[in-house]
């Protein structure tokens, strides 16, 4: 078993979470905040938008199962990587997309994703997803932590995260565990 982890921004992390939770090869994940400029943010601060920190969810995978240009492949297709500093109703450079690498293999890798996607044209218009070295990450307060499976009925989970789980669902049913 070989274990890697790659940290991701997409909006909220409970979208980004949710997705992942159900992915085949992923060992964990974290929500998080990473890339901001204070030590242990708050969820109150880093909503503040005055932090510098976006919402991460650190993913942990066996890359005997699933590789990082998979696991990036399932990120962007559940996000708009188009959208600077927002992701539908939520806005603030706390909800910019972001792919958080650890080394220079993983930033390649990110790099290629990213040239593909847009050679292919997937998307209407360019990708502005940042791609950073890993920086300040903390975990998120434990009652993020596994927040769809444990608020289904809640509404942000209900309107806005269950699409994005019923999309992951539809298109990437060969990764569902």
């Amino acid at each position: 078993m070989t274990i890697e982890s790659i940290t991701v921004g997409g909006g909220c992390f409970w979208c980004v979470e949710a997705v992942f939770e159900l992915v085949k090869g992923v060992q964990s994940v974290e929500s998080g905040y990473s890339n901001g400029h204070t030590k242990n943010p708050t969820y109150e601060q880093v909503c503040s938008g005055n932090t510098g920190y976006v919402e991460v969810l650190k993913i942990t995978f066996d890359t005997n199962i699933i590789g990082l240009k998979d696991v990036l492949n399932i990120f962007f297709a559940i996000h708009d990587p188009t959208t600077l500093n927002q992701q539908g109703n939520d806005v603030g450079t706390q909800y910019r997309s972001g792919i958080y690498y650890e080394s220079p293999a993983q930033e390649a890798v990110c790099a290629q994703v990213i040239k593909e996607l847009e050679m292919q044209e997937i998307f209407d218009n360019p990708i502005v997803t940042e791609v950073k070295l890993l920086e300040n990450y903390s975990a998120a307060e434990s009652y993020h932590q596994n927040y769809f499976v444990n608020h289904p009925e809640q509404g942000y989970c209900a309107y806005v995260v269950a699409p994005k789980v019923a999309k992951f669902r539809k298109s990437f049913a060969h990764w569902m565990r």
